[in-house]
């Protein structure tokens, strides 16, 4: 049964069969073994991919606002120099005055006899004088004699000044021209020295202080251009006459004073304005907030593709911000603004460019 099973045609190309299939089997083992794995290759690195939109920077007249108060541009209290009644009021309430004008009257008190008194004095030493030093040319006095008689006289004369002075101060003038603004007495009130007789303001031109904060005054220069927008939306034009040299220690900010002209005297005085100082134009770039980050040292700024394709980050600074955007400045004239994809690069990577939808 064997011998004919084995002489079966069937039967030997199976056996054919697994002999080559042992073989080829133990071909590929083999050469498995002699020849080493082909080396894989590595992936292809990616270029991060970032949104970009062009921004051109544009003229920003930059403005610095502050709270101010407007204020005559001379003011002074009349207060009595001599103690007297009031015997006249020469000038009322809202009266205009010239320079050296007479505002009141005081009584006498025995002051013009004193200077009456003064003068017949200084005459008689200035006799005295003149017949010792015909003398003392005779050599019929001496230079002692002489010298009191020299003191005497200059006495006299002192007496003679503070008398004249004393009579003249009854009679308050105006220091300046301007406006009556309040007056303190009546007639027949009894003064004494250093009492407020009347108030005296100058408001043909007006006088707006404010504070300006210390980072801000750097920008400011006397002789510029200001804005002084009334509580009623009233808006006069003044120029920067002073900004003073030493910031205030409590709030570190410094004074400034603004020169408003009021030819028509009109009531503003003692009155709240905003003061807005119009500055040098700056090149500024409109963004969105959003596109605002730091730095690792907590620097603001806007991340840019440059011409390398390299992201740049720029320092930049806010000059205002509203519903429009932030203006900045710190970015170059022309600049390709990331728009998507900054927080994924840092500085110093080449990326690939996409322009923003728009």
């Amino acid at each position: 049964m064997f011998k004919k099973l084995a002489a079966s045609p069937l039967f030997i190309a199976v056996i054919l069969a697994v002999v080559l299939l042992l073989w080829l089997l133990s071909g590929d083992k083999f050469r498995a073994r002699q020849a080493a794995p082909a080396e894989q290759q590595a992936p292809t690195a990616q270029l991060a991919l970032v949104e970009t939109r062009w921004s051109e920077a544009e003229p920003y007249q930059l403005t610095r606002v502050a709270q101010g108060q407007l204020l005559p541009w001379r003011s002074v209290s009349i207060k009595s120099q001599q103690a007297g009644t009031v015997t006249a009021i020469l000038k009322q309430q809202g009266d205009s005055v010239q320079q050296g004008d007479k505002l009141l009257q005081l009584s006498d008190e025995g002051r013009s006899a004193l200077l009456a008194q003064a003068k017949a004095n200084l005459s008689l030493k200035q006799s005295e004088l003149a017949s010792a030093r015909t003398l003392s040319q005779s050599k019929f006095l001496s230079d002692t004699e002489l010298s009191r008689l020299q003191s005497e006289l200059a006495r006299a004369e002192a007496e003679l000044e503070s008398a004249r002075l004393a009579l003249m101060q009854t009679t308050p003038v105006a220091p300046f021209h301007g406006v009556v603004d309040r007056r303190h007495i009546e007639v027949g009130d009894v003064v004494q020295t250093g009492t407020e007789l009347m108030q005296l303001v100058q408001i043909e031109q007006l006088k707006v202080t404010a504070q300006i904060p210390q980072q801000h005054v750097a920008a400011l220069t006397p002789g510029q251009q200001v804005n002084v927008q009334l509580l009623d939306g009233r808006t006069l034009s003044g120029e920067l006459s002073f900004i003073s040299y030493a910031a205030d220690i409590a709030t570190r900010s410094f004074y400034i004073e603004v020169t408003v002209a009021n030819p028509e005297r009109l009531r503003l005085a003692g009155g709240s304005a905003t003061v807005s100082v119009e500055l040098t134009p700056v090149q500024a770039h409109l963004v969105s907030p959003a596109l605002l980050s730091l730095d690792n040292h907590g620097k603001l700024g806007i991340a840019v593709v440059d011409e390398q394709q390299q992201v740049v980050f720029y320092p930049v600074d806010i000059l205002t911000a509203d519903n429009d955007g932030a203006r900045v400045s710190g970015l170059p004239a022309r600049a390709q603004i990331i728009t998507q994809g900054a927080g994924f690069v840092k500085p110093g990577d080449t990326v690939r460019v996409a322009e923003a939808k728009r």
